[in-house]
């Protein structure tokens, strides 16, 4: 996001009644917090999405709320502190009026089979017990570093597996640029079909009113993986509950019931992140038109 003039930034409009019924802004409230106060008010924010790095930002800096209500938008970004829409706002792009993924219309995309002797996959479940045996389990405040390790190392494996079953070459580039309505919030990462990224380059200052394309998204935790299927004006997902990976450290013990839950729910994300994978590559040369019927048919199945 970025903005032409500098103007504070200010949270949404709100008042909260205290003691003695006198009613007060929260802006002024905010104004009083110190640094702790702030931060503990600010991760409360969905529309915020205060991350790891930002906290540490404001516990260096030493900003209190009066502080921060003298620092412009640019400033906060300069700082790596990206002001990310709410998801209200993101679905309403999309004419959904709702708060909740609830809303959201389904599709339908056959998820790969991957049998339980593959390599990869068997790579995938080491890796991550590796780094559960110093991390411990994965927690709701685990740090958001623990769980993008997770998340990469999940990622990469779905790669050579999809590599190994389209024998074509494909990348994974950290903050890569996407073109369009759903570049306005944080991207991780990006995946793209190597013949096609330059390709790619050269038409997204050429696009044609028809040139119809789609690509998919994940919204993940590391232990919740929401799937998502993006075209021109319309957003779906695969379904309407997250699949789950339990990260619990019993796991790293093979014949308990920890152990097989955690080799399943990476086994099911593993299958769905290459089933979108292979979708894509092989749409590569498709028209506009095909690709607009091949997406229409995955979300008519639901």
């Amino acid at each position: 996001m970025s903005s032409e003039t500098s103007t504070p930034y200010t949270p949404a409009s709100t008042s909260t009644t205290i003691a003695g019924n006198e009613t007060v802004s929260l802006a002024d409230e905010i104004k009083k917090y110190d640094t702790a106060k702030l931060i503990e008010f600010l991760q409360g924010r969905e529309n915020i999405g205060l991350n790891e790095p930002a906290i540490k930002i404001l516990e260096n800096e030493e900003v209190n709320g009066l502080d921060f209500f003298d620092l412009t938008q640019e400033e906060l970004e300069r700082h790596g502190m990206k002001l990310r829409d709410s998801l209200k706002e993101v679905l309403a792009k999309y004419d959904i009026k709702s708060n909740g993924t609830d809303a959201i219309p389904l599709f339908s995309l056959q998820p790969t089979k991957i049998q339980d002797s593959n390599k990869h996959l068997g790579h995938c479940v080491e890796n991550i017990l590796f780094r559960m045996k110093h991390y411990g389990s994965l927690v709701v405040d685990s740090l958001e570093s623990m769980r993008n390790e997770y998340v990469s190392t999940i990622l990469h494996m779905a790669l050579h597996i999809a590599e190994d079953e389209t024998s074509k070459e494909f990348s994974m580039r950290p903050e890569f640029e996407i073109i369009g309505e759903e570049s306005s919030s944080r991207i991780d990462y990006a995946i793209t079909l190597e013949s096609s990224y330059e390709t790619n380059r050269r038409r997204k200052r050429k696009r044609e009113e028809d040139d119809f394309d789609y690509l998919y998204g994940i919204v993940t935790t590391a232990r919740d993986w929401h799937f998502l299927l993006y075209s021109p004006g319309e957003i779906s997902q695969a379904s309407e509950l997250p699949l789950a990976i339990e990260f619990n450290k019993k796991a790293l013990v093979k014949d308990s019931e920890e152990y097989k839950t955690l080799h399943s729910g990476v086994k099911k994300v593993l299958g769905m992140v290459v089933g979108m994978l292979i979708d894509k590559a092989s749409a590569e040369d498709e028209s506009p038109s095909k690709k607009k019927a091949r997406v229409e048919g995955y979300r008519s199945k639901k």
